[in-house]
């Protein structure tokens, strides 16, 4: 079945709650007046229930089918945006300083939205579909967050399944892949201690700056030497503070990173050797170092007999020859990894077409992209839950 026409028929609707989410982004989980939009559509609708403060400004809203009992789905959103100012030049740019949706949040929750309407109106399924419109996705944890407060077992969820979009990819395709899609995502900081001074006698000092040059190239060295060659591994050191002057050494310097890795094993090496690695590379010239290595998100591991599944609908959605279902796994993060630890699903990009790329202040969502992606979810839950 290709894209529905209720769904191509309201798009111009659903666009118009993406530009308003846009035009009023929200980070964290600050998102109070995003997720009271989100309940307000749903309670139009007619959803069976809308629960409102799950991970403290989550929204959940339940849908039954009318063909009988069945197992329950759900399917999540992402809501929060980011703290970057807007370069698009839209009419519905960000009207908030400093806080744009450069993620694509905006239209995760629209399409959701959509295809929530259209399973409302319809029912044409046994079972139970589970709307999940998540905040804090951009570093909060906020799945995790909404599986503390009984998100799975509360509403009774068997599968959960994701979407997001990608830049690059043709609009109108979809792309996923069975195993490590998307990458774990831990934080490093580095707390380096040395003897500061006047920078004309550096013999009477400890050098921070040096040790910590020392550092950034000693790290490199554990993906090029520790990692098999054929795994995937990124460290990437992206702040170093140290001094405040030209003629002074610092007595401190502090570095912070992200850690990156496709697989669980990887990761715990990684932070095995860092906590090796850093304390010896500052030690050599004479300086202390203190790591502090914080788990984030894990790795999105798709579960391979739904993520089959997910691939065929959405060969369904938009023909065989969009759908990449092989798609190599990329080093960026989900917090929908939490989700899919505690239940068996799938995360899939959408294509966003030739737009910036994600987290870019030029970045937009293409509208175009709404109708395969809200008619996606619908037929996700109408093949997943046929009925007697």
């Amino acid at each position: 079945m290709p894209i529905l026409n209720r769904i191509a028929d309201r798009s111009d609707e659903i666009a118009v709650w993406r530009r308003h989410l846009h035009a009023h982004p929200e980070l964290q989980y600050d998102t109070h007046l995003t997720a009271a939009f989100v309940a307000e559509r749903l309670r139009a609708f007619g959803v069976d229930a809308v629960v409102t403060g799950i991970g403290r400004t989550g929204v959940v809203g339940v849908i039954r089918g009318e063909r009988g009992a069945g197992p329950t789905i759900g399917l999540r959103a992402d809501m929060d945006a980011l703290p970057i100012e807007e370069a698009t030049g839209r009419a519905w740019a960000s009207t908030i300083a400093g806080k744009m949706h450069a993620c694509g949040h905006d239209g995760h929750s629209a399409m959701l939205l959509g295809a929530a309407q259209h399973l409302a109106e319809t029912r044409n399924f046994a079972g139970t579909a589970v709307v999940i419109f998540q905040p804090a996705e951009e570093g909060g944890g906020g799945a995790r967050a909404m599986i503390e407060d009984g998100l799975m077992e509360r509403f009774g969820i068997d599968a959960v399944y994701g979407m997001h979009n990608m830049p690059g990819l043709p609009v109108g395709s979809f792309a996923i892949r069975a195993g490590g899609f998307l990458a774990s995502a831990d934080t490093l900081e580095v707390e380096i201690e040395g003897v500061g001074g006047h920078a004309a006698f550096p013999h009477d000092c400890t050098d921070t700056v040096l040790a910590g040059a020392a550092v950034v190239q000693a790290v490199q060295q554990i993906v090029a030497r520790n990692v098999d060659p054929l795994k995937s591994a990124v460290i990437s050191i992206t702040c170093f503070n140290a001094g405040f002057t030209d003629n002074v050494i610092p007595q401190t310097a502090r570095l912070l990173g992200t850690v990156r890795a496709l697989d669980p094993g990887v990761r715990d090496l990684l932070e095995k050797r860092l906590n090796e690695v850093v304390p010896a590379a500052a030690a050599a010239y004479g300086a202390t170092a203190r790591v502090t290595y914080r788990r984030e998100y894990p790795v999105t591991v798709n579960h391979p007999r739904e993520t089959a599944f997910a691939a065929e609908v959405a060969r369904e959605v938009v023909g065989p020859g969009n759908v990449d279902a092989d798609r190599p796994p990329e080093m960026g993060a989900e917090d929908f990894s939490f989700m899919l630890e505690k239940r068996p699903g799938a995360m899939i990009f959408v294509g966003n077409g030739d737009s910036a790329q994600l987290h870019h202040p030029a970045y937009d969502f293409d509208d175009a992209a709404i109708p395969a992606g809200a008619s996606y979810w619908v037929r996700l839950v109408e093949t997943a839950l046929p009925g007697a």
